[in-house]
């Protein structure tokens, strides 16, 4: 069984074919962060107007990298959301007409279960039951994960994402977009404890968190201190540090209460080399496990979007023929896929 792959909840355009037995076949990924850039951020009509633009000639490109034909895929899986409304359209519409051209199912996939599934992509995925942290720059969610499906979630951002606070923070550093990562190279060069930045909601009980708060306190750090590089770099350490072992300490909170040892990190900030460290550590002294997935699954991409299509095809839980998305979409009301067996 073959599935073809279609992201398109933002500011990516990503095609992928994923097989039940020889994994992943192709994985094509196009960006539009060169339109973004000029204005700092994501303009949805632009994005939208770029998947339009795209996403048909990714699709022809990867079937002809992997040399097969429509009649060789089983079914059509595409981002249902959430996501941008316009953008996830794109990718709804065409899914759909494909999957009704080429008369196979089409799976309307949540793109979060998405990011959440990427580490089932390496050679060494995570067994369940595990505690997913979501970090991507809409989204920061700690999450049990019991089977596909199968979802608790534990807490959330209450305001501002991990992912967001990052961007925001580099803009106020200004860095160019997208910032989290520039904002990232430039805490390398940082010195440590020059500055000393707030851990939001540790000093209560809980899993949520809060880091508008923290971009706030950024803000006036940067306002009251010099512009010189090296000051901007110790800010952005600080900065890092601070959103890090907030991470962290809500990571330690959600395994001692659910007793587990398996900890997983996906979405677009899972990426963050200091982020990984400190939870590779942590789990470490812990004697457990922590998974995941390589950089290039971690931002939005079609692999992840195969992937769990195919895990929700091979048990039947396919769309109609209607189109529709869903900008806003908790993963809680997904379907355990052993309850549809």
């Amino acid at each position: 069984m073959r599935v073809l792959g279609i992201e398109t909840s933002c500011d990516e355009t990503g095609v992928a074919i994923y097989d039940e037995h020889q994994g992943l076949l192709a994985n094509q990924l196009y960006s539009q962060v060169k339109i973004h850039a000029d204005y700092g951020g994501v303009v949805p009509e632009l994005a939208s107007r770029d998947h339009v633009r795209k996403t048909v000639p990714l699709i022809l490109e990867t079937l002809a990298q992997t040399g097969l034909q429509a009649t060789d895929i089983d079914g059509v899986a595409y981002t249902a959301g959430p996501g941008l409304v316009g953008a996830l359209m794109v990718g709804a519409t065409i899914g759909r007409a494909l999957a009704y051209a080429w008369k196979v199912p089409a799976i309307a996939v949540h793109h979060m279960e998405g990011h959440l599934l990427a580490p089932m992509l390496e050679p060494n995925p995570p067994m369940f039951p595990f505690v997913a942290l979501l970090v991507t720059g809409g989204h920061t969610q700690l999450i049990v994960v019991t089977s596909i499906g199968e979802y608790q979630l534990l807490g959330e951002s209450i305001d501002d994402a991990a992912g967001e606070a990052f961007d925001k923070t580099a803009k106020l550093l200004g860095l160019g977009y997208p910032g989290g990562p520039m904002l990232s190279l430039m805490a390398q060069r940082g010195v440590p404890g020059r500055y000393t930045f707030p851990r939001p909601m540790t000093n209560r009980p809980g899993q949520d968190f809060s880091f508008s708060g923290l971009k706030t306190f950024a803000a006036n750090i940067i306002r009251t201190s010099g512009n010189d590089e090296q000051t901007r770099a110790d800010i952005a350490h600080a900065f890092e540090d601070a959103v890090v072992e907030t991470l962290a300490i809500k990571c330690r909170r959600a395994l001692d209460q659910t007793g587990l040892q398996r900890l997983v990190i996906a979405g677009g900030v899972s990426a963050n080399y200091t982020l990984r460290a400190n939870l590779t550590n942590m789990m470490h002294l812990r004697g457990g496990e922590i998974f995941y997935a390589r950089p290039e699954f971690c931002t939005d991409n079609g692999a992840m979007i195969a992937y769990a299509g195919m895990a929700r095809l091979q048990i039947g839980a396919y769309a109609d023929l209607s189109i529709s998305v869903r900008p806003r979409w908790s993963m809680e009301e997904l379907p355990a896929l052993k309850r549809l067996n």
